[in-house]
């Protein structure tokens, strides 16, 4: 009788089927959960930027925002001279500017960031800027700073 070829057994255990198809099934019902809720509270948005009023911080400070669901997108108005102290935040920071120069300082260095350029701000890093001119920066933050929408943001407020 010829013996039949066998595959070797791997030692490695897999999930039973029952546990792998439970899995499956759970990961399912949770993306499908997810979808839901991303279609019913996601909605389309269509804001122009003189249809939010101005928010002064402090006399060189003013600024505007619009919150998506898992962003947000500012524009800074900051005066020549102005000081945003330093600060950190657990939210991802992309600073854009548009008009002027901020200059910051971050990670040791200090970098000069003119319109037309971008700076890329991680989560929890310490930073500081000044206004080298009058600038409007965008800057957009993931998630959305709580802090800016409850108006918690002291170290904004009433400095120059």
């Amino acid at each position: 009788m010829p013996k039949s070829k066998s595959k070797p057994k791997s030692t490695a255990k897999r999930p039973s089927r029952l546990a792998r198809t439970a899995a499956t099934k759970s990961h399912s019902r949770a993306k499908r959960a997810l979808t839901k809720h991303a279609a019913v509270s996601a909605k389309l948005q269509y804001i122009p930027w003189n249809t939010i009023a101005l928010e002064d911080l402090n006399p060189l400070l003013q600024r505007q925002f619009v919150v998506g669901q898992e962003v947000m997108l500012a524009r800074v108005l900051l005066k020549k001279g102005c000081i945003v102290p330093e600060h950190s935040h657990h939210n991802e920071q992309l600073t854009y500017i548009l008009e002027g120069a901020l200059k910051f300082w971050i990670d040791g260095k200090e970098i000069v960031v003119n319109a037309g350029e971008v700076l890329c701000i991680p989560a929890h890093m310490p930073h500081k800027a000044e206004a080298l001119a009058d600038t409007v920066d965008l800057d957009i933050f993931n998630p959305p700073r709580a802090d800016w929408i409850n108006k918690t943001d002291q170290y904004l407020r009433g400095r120059k």
